[in-house]
């Protein structure tokens, strides 16, 4: 069936709604990546199976990533007259057994995460479509998620629906109000009406230099040209990022939208999704929803029965980090090597195929929808004056609650840390944070107040970037992490231009000189003149960020390189060349742990006696040190 009018749309979002907030019971499983690794294929045929034999009337479904990937597998329990239950960590046993307390009519207490009554989840539940009045949501967790620590700061937007929808189900996406921004654009305002809007949200792009969405859009719908291309940038490579896999596998039809919206503003039929081909669930989910769209008539020809036709088309990378640079992204789709190209010109006046082009990242199209339903004066009394609205960041490294956060801009960093990320496992002292990815800086202790927003995190040296957020506690060494992410760069670095190809190689070459307590004091300015000549005239934004870690770790961890290159020694205990491992005879207990683990075979003593290291053949592999448990094995 062809959606062409309002009643039509909202009959389906009535059979959305009916999904989503079932008459029966409904079990939900996360199911994105990160619960799959965790084993929730296991955890949902378990279910499965078990609800056959028991002959239970219910639901099983699927649903992406809600972002509290710490406690994967998550199973959401919804049956009506009785409290909503979400479990963590589940396993197929704990999956069997929940399905026989549901057939007995009890609640099985094991691994219950939270819970939330009935009347509290119908009554105040934010997330839902439309309230009473007809005003859209606000879209806010659940109440009863903002009870824990890891949501009660958040404020979802680009991940409204993850979590709480199947994303195979279009008319689940429909049932929370999707597609209906597309029909007030189309039906109610014009393509510079659609623009003044975003601009007066104040979105800036959510995959790096933080530019203005709305003069973005803008400078492509007045470029000359009667073919123009919008596409999506989905090519995410940091280490550590998964906010735009995430985005895609759990609502992919919220940046399908998103891209349907900008391409009627900026006079675009045609458009791209730039996916990288190692996210293959990504990809599945989105040629699931396009063909689900085209079926209902949002893409395709005369969308609402209107004038406005747009098709979209996926194209998988092939892993290059380079490619997530605009232009260098646009030759790849074109068939050609993926190399950046002198700007100007730039993609909204030359792009793909020589047409006017805007490439967007895929938080920024999520975003989108949301600011036409609520309007731009909601969105923009979140966050900052500068930096209005949310932003995803995938939390990870020496942090209590790794996952998926989205939080208004100008929270500190303090807070994402130690009030969202519950912390540095063991109470260790925090170190350092990076941002940004491998191009971002290491910001240290002292600035922990700093709020999370673009020209704050720039002052100190480091970016936004697309979302990446590593955490550090003192077991991190700074000049090894410096060196890990230059080698990043440098092997990512097309080659195209001299500044980049060969500066991060000798950029590694004195990085790793320090690390071998082969360092000189003058290689120090070395480092800073050769990084700050890198960023001045690199080519693309690739080389114009890489020397970021180098010169922030310079900046405010300088006596970690003067420890070791003077006193030959690493502070963390970290650079092998620069360590010694030996065993405290007062706390050996001789267990023979260490013994019985050490690949050399150069730990001697006798069963509950003091053991001893032979230094000359030990290679510091740190197993020693990992099969105590008594803190006998110290690092120097």
């Amino acid at each position: 069936m062809k959606i062409a009018t309002l009643e039509q749309l909202e009959d389906i979002q009535h059979q959305g709604q009916a999904g989503t907030y079932p008459e029966k019971t409904k079990i939900f499983v996360g199911m994105a990546t990160c619960g799959l690794s965790a084993g929730a294929e296991k955890v949902f045929q378990a279910l499965k199976e078990e609800i056959q034999t028991a002959g239970l009337d219910v639901s099983l479904q699927k649903t992406g990533c809600i972002g509290y990937c710490q406690r994967e597998p998550l199973v959401d329990w919804i049956e009506p007259g009785k409290p909503r239950l979400t479990y963590e960590r589940m396993s197929p046993d704990l999956a069997r057994a929940l399905i026989q307390h549901i057939a007995q009519g009890k609640i099985m207490p094991e691994g219950v995460l939270c819970r939330m009554d009935q009347e509290e989840w119908l009554v105040e539940d934010t997330f839902r479509p439309y309230t009473a009045n007809g005003a859209p949501p606000d879209f806010r967790p659940f109440p009863v998620y903002q009870e824990l620590p890891f949501f009660k700061k958040q404020r979802k937007i680009a991940l409204r629906n993850c979590g709480f929808i199947n994303p195979e189900i279009i008319e689940e996406y429909i049932g929370r109000g999707g597609y209906k921004a597309l029909y007030q654009v189309l039906k109610k305002m014009s393509p510079d009406e659609v623009i003044a809007e975003v601009k007066k949200s104040g979105l800036r792009g959510r995959g790096g230099a933080g530019f203005s969405t709305g003069l973005k859009w803008e400078f492509c719908r007045k470029a000359p040209g009667d073919l123009k291309y919008v596409i999506c940038n989905a090519d995410e490579g940091d280490p550590g990022a998964f906010m735009d896999r995430s985005i895609l596998e759990g609502d992919p039809h919220a940046v399908l939208e998103g891209m349907a919206i900008g391409a009627y503003a900026m006079g675009a039929r045609e458009g791209y999704l730039y996916v990288r081909a190692e996210y293959p669930l990504a990809i599945e989910h989105l040629k699931t929803a396009m063909a689900q769209a085209e079926a209902y008539g949002l893409l395709g020809e005369n969308i609402f029965d209107t004038s406005f036709s747009f098709r979209l088309k996926i194209r998988e990378g092939a892993g290059a980090f380079v490619c997530g640079e605009e232009t260098a992204l646009i030759a790849s789709i074109e068939g050609k090597v993926g190399e950046p190209r002198p700007r100007p010109p730039f993609p909204a006046q030359k792009g793909l195929w020589g047409c006017p082009t805007n490439i967007n990242n895929v938080k920024t199209w999520s975003h989108i929808a949301p600011i036409i339903a609520r309007g731009a004066e909601w969105y923009a009394a979140m966050g900052t004056p500068k930096a209005p609205g949310t932003t995803v960041f995938s939390l990870v490294g020496k942090v209590n609650n790794t996952g998926l956060v989205e939080i208004p801009l100008g929270i500190s960093l303090k807070e994402m840390i130690f009030d969202i990320g519950g912390g540095i496992p063991g109470d260790r002292p925090f170190k350092a944070v990076q941002t940004g990815g491998p191009s971002g800086g290491c910001i240290s202790r002292e600035h922990i107040e700093t709020p999370v927003e673009y020209e704050s995190l720039g002052a100190l040296g480091s970016i936004m970037g697309s979302g990446g957020m590593i955490v550090m506690d003192q077991g991190t060494c700074m000049v090894d992490l410096a060196k890990f992410f230059i080698t990043f760069t440098m092997e990512e670095s097309c080659g195209k231009c001299t500044p980049c190809r060969e500066g991060t190689k000798r950029l590694l070459e004195i990085l790793t000189d320090i690390s071998q307590g082969e360092g000189k004091e003058s290689d120090l300015e070395a480092l800073e003149e050769l990084a700050h000549y890198i960023k001045d005239v690199s080519l693309c934004g690739l080389g114009g960020t890489a020397p970021n870690p180098v010169l922030t770790t310079l900046r405010y961890f300088r006596d970690e390189y003067l420890a070791h290159i003077v006193e030959k020694r690493c502070p963390a205990g970290v650079c092998k060349a620069l360590i010694t491992y030996e065993i405290d005879g007062e706390k050996c207990t001789g267990c023979m742990a260490c013994a019985h683990n050490c690949p050399q075979t150069c730990i001697t003593g006798e069963k509950k006696k003091p053991h001893v290291i032979d230094a000359s053949h030990c290679v510091r592999c740190g197993v020693c040190l990992e099969s105590c448990k008594f803190g006998a094995v110290k690092v120097y």
